[in-house]
């Protein structure tokens, strides 16, 4: 158990952190799960819209450093090429 003031502090900041992070983790994965069912059902055009939505939330979420920017980017290029092979 933390002693110190600095400390305590430190232990509610990361307590309000992790759930402001386990969110924003919760809301793309959820997203990315309405893509796959896009892509499941062959519905080219729900699962472009879809994607433009996923690569502005990964983008946002990256930048306030709950994922790592490399991650995101990873995850919207293995998205891309799904959505590239269900058009070609």
């Amino acid at each position: 158990m933390a002693h110190s003031l600095s400390a305590k502090k430190r232990v509610r900041q990361n307590t309000k952190r992790r759930v402001i992070n386990r969110a924003r983790k919760s809301e793309v994965k959820t997203q990315i799960k309405g893509l796959v069912v896009a892509l499941s059902s062959g519905d080219k055009k729900t699962a472009t819209e879809q994607f433009k939505l996923i690569v502005k939330k990964l983008d946002k979420v990256a930048s306030k450093g709950t994922i790592h920017k490399k991650k995101a980017s990873r995850l919207k290029s293995r998205m891309a090429r799904k959505i590239n092979k269900l058009k070609g």
